[in-house]
């Protein structure tokens, strides 16, 4: 074999080997690119799936209010959220359309409750106030203030109901906001029914009675 030969096999063998390795490098980087993309993904994928606690979240839930006194309050969890169910006596229900003038929205027409909730007193039942107990402005918790009298309320008719501790603002007994105050909504009142006289169903529609 000549030495012209031998230099030409030499060079195809070397090119031989560089596009092998180019092909196995180029595999490899390709490999790597996809697994990195499916170890990115799978997460995702598996939060598109509902876990068994988020189910459970959405279900209904009852509470016993036959021992609910008129004037008392309780909390129940719905969705994450709480649910505020308050008896209001006679007195206090008396005294919602005296509040009118001083509230943003008196008759809920631009507040999120269902079709079926009408009235000064939002509710199925006159002496039952169900609303999600979340302030509209920034979600905090308002406060159960059942007192009358100004107080730290910031007025003298101030006839019991909701104080958001965050940024002041103010719901009457019927969770409705007063004017001036940072919320722009009243509370928001979620589906609900009743079994019976005693069981409250927190997210069943239920048709007015």
């Amino acid at each position: 074999m000549s030495e012209s030969n031998s230099s030409t096999d030499a060079q195809a063998s070397e090119l031989a080997s560089s596009q092998t390795r180019r092909r196995f490098l180029t595999a490899a980087t390709s490999a790597v690119g996809v697994a990195g993309v499916v170890g990115v993904a799978t997460p995702f994928i598996g939060s598109w799936n509902p876990s068994e606690k988020a189910k459970a979240a959405g279900a209904p839930v009852k509470a016993d209010i036959g021992k609910l006194e008129p004037g008392q309050m309780i909390v129940v969890e719905w969705r994450g959220k709480p649910v505020y169910v308050l008896h209001r006596s006679e007195s206090q229900t008396a005294d919602l359309p005296k509040l009118d003038d001083q509230l943003k929205d008196p008759m809920s027409e631009i507040s999120d409750q269902p079709d079926y909730i009408q009235g000064e007193g939002r509710s199925l039942k006159p002496e039952l106030l169900v609303v999600v107990g979340l302030c509209t402005h920034l979600g905090c918790a308002p406060k159960f203030r059942p007192e009358v009298g100004a107080t730290d309320m910031g007025g003298d008719e101030w006839l019991g109901g909701f104080f958001c501790p965050c940024h002041g603002s103010k719901f009457d007994l019927a969770g409705r906001v007063y004017k001036g105050v940072p919320a722009s909504a009243n509370l928001i009142v979620p589906p609900y029914s009743f079994e019976g006289d005693n069981v409250l169903v927190v997210g069943v529609d239920a048709e007015a009675v």
